[in-house]
């Protein structure tokens, strides 16, 4: 069993609109745009990144706006729900604020004897906030008090077929089996991150997922540095997985692999963060391009959307 993941690093998805995308995230979420960049294979097109004040590992929601993309067709095989963690509650208060804000499909329940809004991103996207005693330090830049703004991720769920070659990929990850609800099984990585939950949803009969604009591209792990990366290369190497080489991408070190259910798993460093090519006051602000992009900057800050009305 590998110990070297310790929660999730990021998420990443897909969006039709970048301003859209933008102001959802900066504004009705409250969550610090950290980085504006490019897509590594296809320039033409943002790679943005939301999360607390310098982007800590656990906190970051990121996406590839592609002004084209088709809507996403859900099914097994993907992420069904992200979820962020909120103070307890203060469900009332962003209730009342994504309601002003015109966000669809609030609904609130219960999961695992948390409660949680559910509700839609601008691509219906499904999101939810869940209510939980954690310590980690939200961003207020954006006038959310730290009685009530978001501290990070609190897991994600997946939509499988057949959970058991997930439950044991998960195990071999270090995720422990905390208890089962229905179709849902829950899985915690003991002194993790804080964005430390898996939930995994079984529907048997569903229709397998299309990417498209609201769908979970891929799902990031952290771990501390590039030693620890090779360490988890190698097992899952040695188990029978076929992983990549590892990728530079500028802000962490990643390694990719497909799962058994279909859902893309990425294990990303902590090491170097977002702030090796920018002050962290002044996270996010201008466009930064990757070194082989960097001859396409006249051409891309022309082309590219601006992300604030202008």
């Amino acid at each position: 069993m590998l110990n070297q993941i310790k929660g999730l690093h990021h998420v990443t998805s897909m969006a039709s609109d970048a301003r859209r995308n933008n102001q959802f995230f900066t504004d009705t979420l409250g969550l610090r745009r950290v980085k504006q960049t490019v897509n590594f294979d296809a320039p033409d097109v943002y790679h943005l990144y939301y999360g607390d004040a310098v982007g800590t590992p656990g906190s970051v929601m990121t996406y590839f706006p592609f002004p084209n993309i088709g809507r996403a067709r859900r099914g097994v095989g993907e992420v069904g729900t992200t979820a962020f963690a909120v103070p307890k509650g203060s469900l009332d208060y962003w209730a009342q604020r994504l309601t002003e804000r015109g966000v669809a499909h609030l609904n609130r329940d219960e999961r695992f004897g948390q409660a949680r809004l559910k509700f839609e991103g601008p691509d219906n996207d499904a999101f939810a906030l869940v209510e939980t005693d954690d310590d980690r330090e939200p961003w207020t830049g954006a006038h959310i008090s730290a009685n009530e703004a978001i501290r990070g991720f609190h897991s994600v769920s997946m939509r499988l077929r057949n959970d058991g070659p997930m439950a044991e990929l998960l195990g071999f990850m270090g995720y422990e089996k905390l208890d089962r609800s229905g179709s849902v099984t829950r899985f915690v990585m003991p002194n993790g991150n804080g964005a430390d939950t898996i939930d995994v949803e079984t529907l048997p009969g569903a229709g397998f997922a299309d990417l498209g604009a609201g769908s979970v591209h891929h799902v990031a792990f952290a771990v501390k540095d590039r030693a620890d990366q090779l360490a988890v290369r190698k097992a899952l190497l040695d188990t029978g997985y076929q992983v990549t080489p590892v990728i530079d991408r500028d802000y962490f070190w990643a390694i990719y692999f497909r799962t058994p259910g279909g859902v893309l798993f990425e294990v990303a460093t902590n090491e170097p963060g977002f702030d090796r090519d920018e002050d962290r006051a002044h996270l996010g602000e201008v466009l930064k391009l990757p070194t082989q992009h960097a001859h396409l900057r006249s051409y891309l800050e022309t082309h590219l959307q601006p992300l604030e009305a202008g």
